[in-house]
């Protein structure tokens, strides 16, 4: 093909959103970031309000429904939806008995998972040996063996680490 038959197609490729049809809009950026054309503002209306066009950047405007206003309820109305209000007074705020209970509740919660850990951890301790745990049967490979402690001596890390995290836990609490 020749050049000139190359340029006519692609000229006629080009889409139609590049061609300029009739007059520009133009865009105006008033206070509070409030966006409109000069079909929907005037020039001088857009000047007293404040407004600044906006030129070279292209400005998508999509316009939505505003939601519905829903009346709005007193706190103390009543109990809402998926929310326990045991323990609250009217304000809102909660009785200080029913909040020394539920931090009991949790303490003695942290404190039974606090025993199980540590027991775990002291089972994995026993089981590594001090790094030689004893050898299964089908560790007659050293290569299987060295991977088999080290796995341990990752689990013993991960489980003094969640022993760590409870014991914060409980230090969060008052006693």
């Amino acid at each position: 093909m020749k050049r000139s038959s190359w340029a006519l197609m692609a000229a006629l490729a080009a889409p139609a959103a590049w061609a300029q049809s009739g007059p520009a809009t133009i865009v105006y950026r008033c206070p509070g970031n409030v966006y409109t054309s000069s079909s929907d503002l005037p020039a001088k209306q857009a000047e007293e309000k404040g407004c600044k066009v906006i030129e070279g950047a292209p400005v998508t405007i999509v316009q939505t429904a505003k939601p519905a206003a829903r009346p709005k309820e007193p706190i103390a109305s009543g109990p809402r939806e998926g929310r326990s209000t045991e323990g609250r007074g009217t304000e809102g705020r909660v009785d200080p008995n029913a909040q020394r209970q539920r931090d009991s509740d949790a303490r003695r919660l942290l404190e039974g998972e606090l025993q199980r850990e540590e027991g775990r951890l002291a089972d994995l301790k026993r089981e590594f040996n001090n790094g030689e745990p004893e050898r299964q049967g089908g560790e007659r490979n050293a290569q299987r063996y060295l991977d088999r402690v080290a796995e341990m001596r990752a689990a013993i890390a991960r489980k003094e680490e969640d022993v760590a995290a409870i014991r914060r836990e409980l230090a969060k609490l008052p006693q």
